[in-house]
This record gives C-alpha cells, structure tokens and sequence, in this order.
C-alpha cells in the first residue's frame, strides 16, 4: 500500500488519494487486500521492542478496509481458523493485536475452520460497510423511552431468494434454501438450519449452526467473531451465527452429506448442555436451553 501520508497520531499510512489497487469502493470505503501490519504501520511505536516489531510487522490481514476520503484505515480483518491455545501462531496473534492496539488500529477476526477470505471475504466486507452504515443513519441505540426501537439492520425484511418474506441480511439465507432442497432431494433428515449464539465476557463472541444429516448426526459449524476497537454495525453474536450458517452451506456444497466430520447429535446435545452451564460467564446469559434437550 503506497503511502500519501499517516494519521493525525502519525503512526498509520493513509492509502493511496486515488484508490489504486482496491479491491472495491463502497458508500464511501474502499477494501485492500492482504496487507501486511507493517503496510500500515509507520515506524516501529513506543513500547513495542525491536523483537516484538519484527515479528508482529510481517502479520498479515486479508482486508484492510479504510476511508476513501482520508485513506485512513478503518479495521484490519483476517478470516480462518482460530490458532490454537497455547501455539506459535495464537501468541503471534496476540503480539499483533497489541501492535495493533498500541497505534490505534482497529482489528477485526472471523474465525472458521472452513470459511476462507477468498470464497467469502468480499461479501463479508460488503455486508460490514453497508451494516456500519444502516447503524449510522439509523442512529441505532440513540432513541429515548418514547420512541421506537430503530429496525436493525439484521432484521430488515424483504423477499428472500426462496420467494418468502424474511430478514434480506441474513447472510445464512442461501443455506437455509439449500438445506430445503437437500432435504427434499433425501440428503437431510430434517430441511431446518439451527443455531445459536453467544458472547463471551472475557473472549469472542461466538456462533453455532448446524444441520441434522441423519437423525442421529448433524454437521455442525461453529464460528467466533472478536471485535478489537470496532464495530461490525451489527450484533456481534449474531453475525457469528450467521457466518456459522453460511459455514455449513460450503460444506455442504463442498462434502455432500457423507458420514465424515459429522458430529452425533447427542454430542452436539451435550455441549449445548455443558455450554448452558457456564452462563455466568457469557454477556446476557444464555437463551438457547430448549436446545439442550435431544
């Protein structure tokens, strides 16, 4: 990413004046892709070590999505599979997010074992730039007591691709057809995608999906979304749930509905349970215990 200047703190470059190289511009947004920390990043900031800059500088995002006026970037977003506790990769991700903290950039994280930024990460961006924007104009969480709740933008209803009426910005629509057809064509033993969603006090929040292949096994995805210095414009939770839905429509298009990865459904039952008892730990509770029983 060229430089034409930093931010007013000086630390992170502005993208180029005319949008060269982007990925697409949107109502007053333009999307780069896979740029490195460093790209955006002017000079090593203070208290961040020399070691700590040189690893955390070559970290790479898939997006980086910034103001077309300023260049400024407005969040960072990597999408795949979340590193595992205690590895290589899951202290350098924490080394980035700090990096990252320490100049003001925003980052945002999907993690997915199956989602990948170059199946569905333009959509995501696309879905991101118009939900920022609806909650804007909206003026979500502005109204007083006597006024009605703005519609959000989630919850907007028009025809979906199936020829119902429901919520257009669900990003799991297209599965949740799918699934009807796969269930009329004798691949599912049930057409209904369910799911839940979470947040965790101290983590991500997070969201299942999944769908009953026999009736004794389902494929299940779970997706986690972590939102550092910024906001989707939309429920983090349920935007995880969602991107769990759209999950399980790639595998099924992917894998069929063969017995591999599936998970037994009374598993699945009993990690609900076991999810359901550790509700204190969770932002709002959890509302999801008729799902914990088989």
């Amino acid at each position: 990413m060229t430089s034409t200047g930093t931010d007013e703190r000086g630390w992170l470059r502005a993208a180029p004046a005319d949008g060269g190289g982007a990925l697409l511009s949107r109502a007053g947004h333009r999307v780069y892709a896979a740029r490195r920390l460093s790209d955006l990043v002017q000079g090593r900031p203070p208290g961040v070590t020399g070691s700590q800059w040189s690893s955390a500088s070559r970290a790479a995002f898939d997006f980086v999505l910034c103001a077309a006026d300023t260049g400024r970037p407005v969040v960072a977003v990597e999408i795949g599979p979340v590193p595992p506790a205690g590895s290589a990769e899951q202290r350098a991700e924490r080394l980035t997010d700090a990096v990252s903290a320490a100049v003001g950039l925003p980052v945002l994280r999907i993690g997915s074992p199956t989602l990948r930024a170059a199946e569905q990460g333009r959509r995501l961006m696309e879905y991101v730039i118009d939900a920022r924007a609806y909650a804007a104009g909206a003026g979500l969480g502005a109204g007083g007591d006597d006024e009605p709740a703005p519609v959000g933008f989630r919850d907007i209803l028009g025809r979906l691709p199936d020829g119902r009426t429901g919520p257009v910005n669900d990003l799991g629509a297209l599965t949740r057809a799918a699934a009807v057809d796969a269930y009329v064509a004798g691949r599912l033993a049930d057409p209904i995608v369910r799911g839940l969603h979470v947040r965790w006090a101290d983590g991500p929040a997070q969201g299942w999906s999944w769908v009953q292949v026999r009736p004794d096994a389902c494929l299940v995805e779970r997706v986690s979304v972590t939102e550092h210095r910024f906001s989707c414009g939309v429920d983090a939770a349920r935007l995880a749930e969602d991107l769990a839905t759209v999950a399980v429509g790639e595998r099924l298009r992917a894998a069929g509905t063969d017995d591999a990865g599936l998970l037994p459904r009374a598993e699945l039952t009993a990690q609900i349970a076991a999810l359901s008892r550790r509700r204190d730990e969770l932002v709002g509770g959890f509302a999801f215990d008729h799902l914990c029983a088989d």
